[in-house]
């Protein structure tokens, strides 16, 4: 039991900083003090303390402790796992293909008319990482995977549900149809008519290499956590480091086009 109080641990500060740092009393004020742009580094910064040694010690103790659910032992529930994580893989990298709207609603103003894969669900990226997880959890061989992984879902659930709380007080009535026209749920408003796929919306590349990165990562599956997890901690720290890049890049533009719309961004 010892690996997965750890990590539980380790988890717990991850996550604490995160939601702490988003919550409105601990948030606000800094915004005021730091700007939407020097919130969002020192929210990137924290993260790029507290998520390296978690998944470091996840990396190291993983093949210990107690037994995990390990559903994979049967060989349809182990496809069926495979497929959720290949459709988690797909929604992330599609969701990073173009400027992510999600990103964009953090920082600045923009309209909130479902496009793309916002008719799919509205949180593409925080849904894809929540399948991933959701997935590990039940496939996981040892408790401290189920840990790990479960807490990974549970924040990215947790986030894209804050988010949603948070456009909806700043924003209100027209964020408020936006939520009625669209679903966190993968396809949810699509089968009960509130949306509905327009084809040449969709990433196609981006949906396509998401493809690709999902078969990709299956056939190194077995050392995507060697040396103490260095590729995942620097893929996560580096997809953080171009976002950032992303955001600077777009508020420039954003503020020599339309200098008055930038200021109005939502805090």
């Amino acid at each position: 039991m010892r690996p997965a109080v750890n990590v539980a641990i380790l988890w717990l500060l991850f996550a604490g900083m995160h939601i702490g740092l988003a919550s409105r009393r601990i948030r606000n004020p800094l915004v005021e003090r730091l700007g939407p742009l020097g919130f969002s580094m020192l929210f990137s910064a924290v993260a790029a303390v507290t998520f390296p040694p978690f998944m470091h010690y996840y990396a190291t103790v993983r093949f210990e402790g107690a037994a995990g659910l390990d559903v994979g032992r049967f060989a349809p529930l182990r496809y069926l796992g495979i497929g959720v994580i290949t459709a988690g893989v797909t929604l992330i990298v599609s969701s990073l293909w173009r400027f992510p709207a999600s990103t964009l609603a953090l920082v600045g103003p923009r309209r909130f008319e479902p496009r793309g894969m916002e008719r799919i669900t509205r949180h593409p990226f925080f849904v894809g990482v929540a399948l991933m997880g959701l997935a590990h959890v039940a496939l996981s061989t040892h408790l401290v995977g189920t840990v790990a992984f479960g807490g990974l879902a549970f924040l990215t659930i947790a986030g894209a549900l804050h988010q949603d709380r948070k456009l909806l007080a700043n924003v209100g009535a027209p964020y408020a149809d936006y939520l009625r026209q669209t679903s966190l749920v993968p396809f949810a408003a699509i089968a009960t008519g509130r949306q509905h796929i327009v084809w040449h919306e969709l990433p196609w590349r981006g949906l396509a290499v998401g493809l690709a990165l999902a078969f990709a990562l299956r056939s190194v599956h077995d050392s995507i956590m060697s040396h103490g997890g260095a590729w995942v901690i620097g893929v996560v720290l580096g997809g953080a480091a171009l976002a950032t890049v992303q955001l600077l890049a777009h508020r420039r533009r954003q503020a020599v086009t339309d200098p008055g719309l930038a200021r109005s961004a939502p805090k």
